[in-house]
């Protein structure tokens, strides 16, 4: 059952049923959930779906945050702009092991995998209300945590061991938190429902 939204004042595109190809043609075909949620995420409100987008606008801020940290810790670049504060040294703090030590992989590109993984939770199903998938609401918010959690632990190791902080790390920790917020009221309605059950 998809539920009714009122739709936007200024709805980003066309109805997805209004751009149906009209021939076969290659790649993926289309479904009336796909195009449900098509609607869902770019046409149409309720307090849900605008959380569901600030999640998605945070999670895509953190990524572009963390790309300036991954391109230096690939060689991409050779140095980190860093604000004039003696507190500050992103060179230093991501260039060190233990940001290498898992997977032997630079530490920013798991944490563009993982806000990734968020973005894709925050977008799938927005059709639907958490009373109607409730497990998948209660992941998006375990995986909010997650996320924050990890900032948060990362923010620590960097003050405890360096002295010193990334900033660009320290706003993808900021973004992180500013999340959670957002999905506790679904969360919420997902638990309840799950407990009439």
């Amino acid at each position: 059952m998809t539920i009714r939204r009122r739709l936007r004042e200024h709805p980003a595109g066309p109805p997805a049923a209004a751009v149906r190809p009209t021939s076969g043609g290659v790649g993926r075909d289309t479904s009336d959930a796909a195009e449900s949620a098509s609607d869902a995420l770019r046409r149409f409100d309720d307090d849900f779906l605008t959380r569901r987008r600030r999640v998605g606008g945070l999670s895509l801020g953190a990524m572009a945050s963390l790309g300036v940290v991954a391109a230096y810790q690939m060689g991409l670049i050779r140095h980190v702009a860093e604000p004039p504060v003696s507190l500050f040294d992103a060179d230093r703090v991501d260039a060190s092991g233990e940001a290498y030590q898992y997977l032997k992989t630079p530490d920013a590109a798991l944490g563009l995998a993982s806000y990734a993984a968020t973005l894709v939770l925050a977008g799938t199903r927005a059709d639907r209300t958490p009373e109607q998938i409730p497990m998948l609401s209660l992941l998006l918010g375990a995986k909010v945590a997650a996320d924050a959690l990890g900032g948060l632990y990362l923010t620590l190791e960097q003050g405890t061991k360096h002295r010193r902080f990334c900033s660009w790390c320290l706003t993808s920790t900021i973004l992180s938190v500013a999340m959670v917020p957002q999905v506790v009221p679904e969360v919420r309605a997902a638990w309840q429902s799950l407990r009439r059950r």
